[in-house]
């Protein structure tokens, strides 16, 4: 038997099930905002938009347990200090499992900050934030979240910026028996999202709206309490890979090298916030 099958939780399994060429009207649904979302293009391109009144947000129909997501993004052009465009996977319940994106609207010509957080067993406060060397405002970019047993790795286009290992060997809780679903919604946080909450969103540059195209899933997809995940003949080992995929020398340097140009804040080095010792998974050399 693979032996990353025995990290995963005892589940009825049957075949992989791949997305290749995502379509919004099969695989979303839009669950707010009065039409603010709105899906257009035969299905190809998805759009969210906030005004004074209200913002709008969609969600995943398939329910997820391990995955290689990807969706392209075109973020709010212009003045987009005060709204936060939210991109994320998560469960359900008071112990909810989760893994964050979310860009913070920024004042025009300043850059947009993005900003990553994991979840597990309802504790959170693992937050990473980098500036991005590229205007997403001006194109689509990749926005990516591999996630498996061994651990969770967020890229921008292709590029690792972020992961968080599997350290459950040392007592760091990792999601790994939660189906989650995706989750993205365009709203109003100038209470903290730009500069602290100092600076206001301008109204008068509404509606802000951001563009998603592109969605590709390789999942393991929650069905009747079980997952589609096996290594059955039903699936070709290549499909699988993403199942014990890890980062390569070169993902690590690519890694180090978005961290040390493109990092701003890192829960793991703030001594003040955790004056008690930092988290565990801080400390692990692992």
């Amino acid at each position: 038997m693979d032996s990353l099958l025995l990290l995963m939780p005892l589940l009825v399994l049957s075949s992989l099930i791949i997305s290749s060429s995502g379509n919004f009207h099969r695989d979303f649904k839009i669950t707010w905002g009065n039409g603010r979302a709105q899906i257009i293009n035969d299905g190809k391109l998805l759009t969210l938009s906030l005004d004074k009144a209200s913002g709008s947000g969609f969600q995943s129909k398939n329910e997820y347990l391990f995955g290689k997501i990807d969706m392209q993004l075109k973020l709010v052009a212009g003045n987009s200090a005060g709204t936060v465009t939210a991109y994320y996977l998560s469960s359900k319940g008071s112990a909810w499992d989760e893994i964050d994106f979310e860009f913070l609207g920024t004042l025009s010509g300043d850059p947009y900050i993005l900003h990553t957080n994991v979840f597990s067993h309802g504790k959170g406060n693992r937050e990473q934030q980098f500036y991005l060397w590229f205007d997403p405002t001006a194109d689509f970019h990749t926005y990516s979240i591999l996630w498996n047993p061994r651990h969770i790795v967020f890229y921008v286009d292709g590029t690792p910026i972020r992961e968080f290992k599997n350290l459950e060997s040392i007592g760091v809780p990792f999601p790994k028996s939660q189906p989650m679903r995706i989750y993205s919604s365009l709203w109003n946080a100038d209470d903290w999202a730009t500069r602290g909450g100092l600076v206001k969103t301008d109204w008068s540059q509404a509606p802000f709206t951001a563009s998603y195209r592109n969605f590709n899933a390789k999942a393991c997809v929650w069905s009747s309490r079980s997952s589609s995940c096996h290594g059955t003949s039903g699936s070709s080992s290549s499909n699988r890979a993403w199942l014990s995929e890890e980062l390569d020398t070169a993902g690590q340097e690519r890694l180090r090298w978005v961290q040390k140009n493109y990092m701003i804040y890192n829960y793991c080095t703030d001594t003040k916030r955790f004056p008690h010792g930092l988290p565990l998974e801080c400390r692990s050399a692992s």
